[in-house]
């Protein structure tokens, strides 16, 4: 039902900036939260940050003070605006939808990932 394409991802020096954006087909204001999501090779996909109702945000230890959530509602689009790049970031990064009548305990919709790659 809902539909979620990321894009903005690419390769970036250490130390340079990066914005994803994820466009969703649903209105992302009457959405209950939206969040960005990563996986590496080798590693557990980890929640980077979130964007709740209310305007409530939350960012994984290792994002905090580089990485930004916002959303802009005349484009219906959610961003991750990624500062200080580390080559440590470099993952596929997801867009995720928690959405009135999607499941209660996850995330019920998600984007196909955009790879962000960070040289050093």
């Amino acid at each position: 039902q809902v539909k979620l394409v990321e894009s903005g991802g690419g390769l970036v020096q250490a130390g340079g900036s990066l914005r994803l954006s994820c466009a969703a087909s649903g209105s992302i204001v009457s959405f209950n939260a939206m969040a960005w999501y990563r996986q590496a090779p080798g590693k557990q996909r980890e929640l980077v940050a979130v964007r709740r109702s209310g305007g409530s945000t939350n960012y994984a230890d290792s994002v905090k003070g580089r990485f930004t959530i916002s959303i802009d509602n005349a484009k219906n689009t959610v961003y991750l605006q990624m500062n200080s790049l580390k080559p440590e970031d470099t993952a596929v990064y997801y867009c995720a939808a928690d959405f009135p009548g999607g499941p209660r305990d996850r995330f019920g919709s998600w984007g196909q990932g955009t790879q962000v790659t960070v040289s050093s």
